[in-house]
């Protein structure tokens, strides 16, 4: 019966989630993702206390991030023209990038290290293994969206 309600709890945010606009599409993946996360984690009630939070700041500080790197527009891939510009402004664009990246995994360093300090490693490597098939899952979703 529980397999049963998770399945259709799963159905309806992912169907859900492909039909709303950019916006309420990410508030229902996210919705979708903790669901995931929740059923594959298998987290006790003192374990969900701990991971939680913890992933709340993580994906806090990554959207962060992410916004400064669209608001920067950062990428060199967004240029279009990269003959048009000096060799130092691309040299410029490309350490931007670079330092972005660097920024990202610094973060999730940071959270890896807090969450093998705070949880037994085996629920911190079905964290990462249920992050993977999520977005396998996920982009196996919209392709087939997309296809219809």
């Amino acid at each position: 019966m529980k397999n049963l309600m998770l399945f259709l709890l799963f159905t309806c945010i992912g169907s859900y989630a492909f039909s709303q606009r950019p916006t309420d599409r990410r508030d229902e993946i996210e919705s979708y993702r903790v669901a995931y996360l929740t059923q594959r984690m298998e987290l006790s009630l003192e374990e969900a206390k701990i991971f939680w939070p913890i992933y709340k700041r993580w994906q806090d500080e990554q959207q962060v991030l992410r916004k400064v790197r669209g608001q920067k527009m950062i990428s060199y891939r967004k240029i279009e023209d990269i003959e048009t510009l000096s060799d130092s402004e691309v040299q410029s664009l490309i350490a931007n990038e670079l330092n972005i990246k660097q920024k990202a995994l610094n973060i999730d360093k940071k959270y890896y290290n807090l969450l093998k300090s705070s949880l037994p490693i085996k629920i911190v490597g079905k964290y990462y293994r249920a992050q993977e098939t999520f977005k396998k899952e996920l982009f196996n979703r919209y392709r087939e969206g997309k296809r219809n």
